[in-house]
């Protein structure tokens, strides 16, 4: 193997290997009484729920990397209705998929 045809690609995956054990490995040095901190776990309490927001915001008004309005949006709108009635979580997520795939099958 020559050192001059070295690909680019196993430089990016060995330095994002090493990018991800050197994060892994200070977030278990950090010290309890840090974490413990009323701030940081009502902080830790929200990631998840902007993550997850996040992730369905991007995932049903974009389509390669642009805004579109289509029946996800019709589906995500009925799932927010039938939340703020407090229907079950499987009600929930039968009437979105079932509202997406009525409007879908239509156009």
């Amino acid at each position: 193997m020559e050192i001059n045809n070295f690909d680019p690609l196993w430089l990016a995956v060995i330095g994002t290997s090493l990018l991800a054990f050197i994060l892994k490995y200070l977030g278990q040095s950090v010290p309890k009484r840090w974490l413990s901190h009323p701030r940081i776990l009502k902080i830790n309490s929200l990631i998840p729920i902007a993550l997850l927001s996040a992730l369905v915001a991007v995932q049903s008004f974009t389509k390669e990397s642009r805004l579109i309005a289509d029946q996800r949006m019709a589906g995500v709108g009925v799932a927010i209705v039938a939340l703020i009635l407090r229907a079950p979580f499987p009600v929930v997520v039968i009437s979105a998929a079932a509202t997406s795939a009525a409007l879908f099958k239509i156009q």
